[in-house]
């Protein structure tokens, strides 16, 4: 496929090296022709000067050829303007923008546009290593509604099948980390000792979730 990546920061030249090793054609925008230096030397794909939203500047990249377009520029207003302009004026379905403000994310996300909020998803990651028992999701859509999230256990469910889980904390087992290797549960799967349990549910019902994992079986029977 052609890529159009608006912005050759440390996220656009990283994007634009992968997708070229992939065997995809590239096309890289930024307004300073300085930022070029952080593509390899052996880059093949354009370099174009210029702002991601003016449309000279994006049909010299290819645009109306692309299959996906890119925006990962320092600006959100830039990013979602361009992101736009791809879709809406050159009809390229594959797009999405990097947000800095994960508020903007969610209303871009209503209106169709696929974004990224890169401080909200910087802040999950960070949360995950400081708190304890997997307080913070690994994954949430852009509204938060659903997040996936990796919740600890009373050794006391062990041996329990995947499907039992789920009717237990009223949410969807979403796969086991066994041994370094993710399992997607069968309704039979048993719950092993050492096994990481991830879980998808909503936001709101993760509190349910961790309180019910961390008594016994019995004491949910009870409730």
């Amino acid at each position: 496929m052609h890529i159009v990546i608006m912005g050759c920061g440390r996220v656009g030249s990283t994007l634009a090296h992968i997708l070229e090793d992939n065997g995809h054609s590239v096309a890289i925008i930024d307004r300073d022709p300085q930022a070029f230096r952080r593509l390899r030397a052996g880059f093949r794909g354009r370099r174009v000067t210029g702002i991601g939203f003016d449309r000279d500047v994006l049909e010299e990249a290819g645009i109306e050829s692309a299959q996906a377009y890119v925006a990962v520029s320092s600006g959100d207003n830039s990013n979602i303007i361009s992101a736009r302009v791809a879709r809406e004026t050159f009809g390229v379905d594959n797009v999405v923008a990097r947000i800095y403000d994960p508020r903007r994310a969610e209303v871009y996300q209503r209106l169709g546009i696929p974004t990224v909020a890169t401080v909200r998803w910087t802040a999950d990651q960070i949360l995950r290593r400081v708190l304890p028992e997997g307080a913070e999701p690994l994954w949430r859509d852009p509204t938060g509604t659903v997040v996936l999230a990796e919740v600890t256990y009373n050794p006391a469910w062990i041996g329990t099948r995947a499907v039992d889980l789920e009717t237990a904390v009223g949410g969807r087992v979403a796969f086991f980390n066994r041994m370094g290797e993710a399992v997607v549960p069968a309704q039979d799967t048993v719950l092993q000792e050492g096994d990481v349990l991830h879980v998808v549910a909503a936001g709101t019902h993760m509190d349910h979730i961790n309180k019910v994992l961390s008594g016994t079986p019995a004491e949910t029977e009870e409730n």
